[in-house]
């Protein structure tokens, strides 16, 4: 198998920023490799931070995402900036996950994805958001997200 080039991408090995909004961050793509399997990719980021569109406090979120890719593959450093941005966004929990899948499904088209976002308790109550797009190959395994639902004290 030929080593891939990277030479297009302009954030990885570069020096770069939180970009100031989702909407200025920048999705890259890499060709997948074995691009004759099915396989699934997942990214988890049990630290998500966005703003309350209303209030201005900060909402935190457990977000998991899986998706089995078609061509390409999500640049890592390009998904940590683009979460990362989010951080001064106001915008609400739906907005937020799936904001996240839209994008993804723009930048790398994958066949499945699936987006989950166990967000925590505001107001006394968590807000889950689960946003799914595409067909599952049948032969791809898909773990459980390994996220606890919420349970407060109990």
């Amino acid at each position: 198998m030929a080593k891939p080039s990277y030479k297009s991408l302009s954030l990885l090995g570069h020096k770069a920023g939180i970009p100031a909004s989702p909407d200025k961050a920048k999705l890259e793509k890499v060709a997948k490799p074995f691009a004759q399997h099915d396989y699934l990719v997942r990214f988890t980021c049990p630290e998500f931070t966005s703003l309350c569109p209303i209030t201005g406090q900060p909402d935190f979120a457990h977000i998991v995402i899986d998706y089995v890719p078609g061509k390409f593959l999500v640049e890592s450093k390009s998904l940590k900036l683009f979460l990362q941005s989010f951080r001064n966004h106001g915008d609400f929990h739906e907005a937020c996950t799936v904001g996240i899948g839209d994008r993804l499904i723009k930048a790398i088209a994958p066949k499945w994805l699936r987006i989950s976002g166990y967000w925590y308790p505001r107001g006394g109550m968590p807000i889950d958001v689960f946003f799914q797009k595409g067909r599952l190959p049948a032969d791809v395994c898909v773990p459980e997200t390994g996220v606890a639902p919420y349970r407060g004290r109990g």
